[in-house]
Parts: C-alpha cells; structure tokens; sequence
C-alpha cells in the first residue's frame, strides 16, 4: 500500500485528489494539509511514503516546503502537483529535490500513474516535460533572466503580472507589504525593469502567466 499525503490550500482540490487517488486499489490517503505548518503536524502521526505538493500556497512557498522537507523528511517522495506551467516550474522543483512534477489540469489516471512511478524511486515526469529536457540537452539555450529569480521573487513577478497590487499579494503570501515591494524592486532590478507594465509584457512573453 502506498501511503499518500496531500497538501494544497484548496480544500476543493484537495478533495478531487482524494476521490482520484481512492480509485486506485494500492494507494491510501492518510492525511491531508492546507499548509507548511499544518503539514508538519500531519507528518508527525500519518504514515506518508508520498507527498502530494501544490507550489502556490499561503505563507512559505511550494519550493521553501520541498526545501525544508529534504532537510527534515528526506525518506518522503516528493510530487509536485501544480497549475504552473511546466516548461517553466518542472525543472525547478526537479532541481529541489522533488521526483516529479504533474499538472493539476492533466489526466487523473495519470495522477495515480505519478504516484506509482515516484514510489518506485523513478523520476515522474509528463512527455512534454521530457521532450524540452531533451531538447534543451540537444540544443543548450542561454538560460533566461527570470532563472536567477528566488522563489519568492519569481512569485512576485508572476502576481504583479497577474494584476494583483502589492497589498494583495502580501495579504497572499503572509507577508507584509514592505518585503513585497522589496522583492518587486529586487525583480526590477535583476530583469532591468522599470515598471509593473514592463514587468507583465516580461511574463507574457516568458510564458510565466
């Protein structure tokens, strides 16, 4: 039996997980998480062989967990499910630590599938996914200047280009809005931008929304 732990904000979500997953007769959900902290106490009495991880959650991000989680939980199995795009966040959750990366708008059988291959110590990852690993192999590409982004900067630019305000967004990740505006400027400068307009073309054309 494969011991599964979802953690995801969206109790919603989370439920369609659940009645996804209980469709597999070799898979049980023991527990379930809205966040980190809530997440560390279910850890402390379900058994969990894999995790089930959204990045966009309240407070610290899907990548500081996955982060954390090597350090405290290194025995756990990571898949990250996620409505970011792939081409995009795969490689840096792959690159963290986790063994997979699945989109929460994919096929459900292949969500179980996931669960199964993470289990058995192999990488998960979707054809497009391993397509562009291929292809950036083949044909090596100067990386982007959103790569040298933290997560919490790439989280910003990616809420500024969604059209939230500063207050939003702190409100969003539990933080306050000076250390917003902080990473905003941080993005700024790294992307040599000058506004929140340029910011937005930046994540049209990146693909980052």
């Amino acid at each position: 039996m494969i011991h599964v732990v979802l953690c995801d904000d969206h109790a919603v979500l989370r439920r369609g997980i659940r009645d996804t997953l209980a469709e597999a007769p070799d898979i049980q959900v023991t527990g379930e998480a809205g966040g980190y902290s809530e997440l560390r106490e279910v850890l402390r009495s379900a058994a969990c062989d894999v995790l089930l991880l959204d990045l966009n959650m309240p407070g610290r991000s899907g990548l500081e967990v996955l982060t954390s989680l090597r350090e405290t939980h290194s025995a756990i199995k990571v898949l990250v499910v996620s409505m970011y795009p792939e081409d995009q966040y795969a490689l840096r959750c792959l690159k963290a630590g986790a063994q997979g990366y699945a989109n929460k708008a994919g096929d459900p059988v292949e969500l179980i599938a996931a669960v199964r291959t993470v289990m058995q110590g192999r990488k998960y990852l979707t054809a497009e996914v391993a397509q562009m690993l291929a292809d950036s192999l083949a044909q090596p590409t100067p990386e982007a200047p959103h790569t040298t982004l933290s997560e919490r900067e790439l989280q910003t630019l990616v809420k500024i280009a969604s059209g939230r305000r500063l207050s939003d967004i702190a409100e969003e990740l539990m933080l306050s809005p000076k250390t917003v505006s902080v990473y905003r400027s941080r993005v700024l400068e790294k992307l040599k931008l000058s506004n929140n307009a340029e910011l937005t073309v930046y994540a049209i054309r990146n693909q980052l929304v």
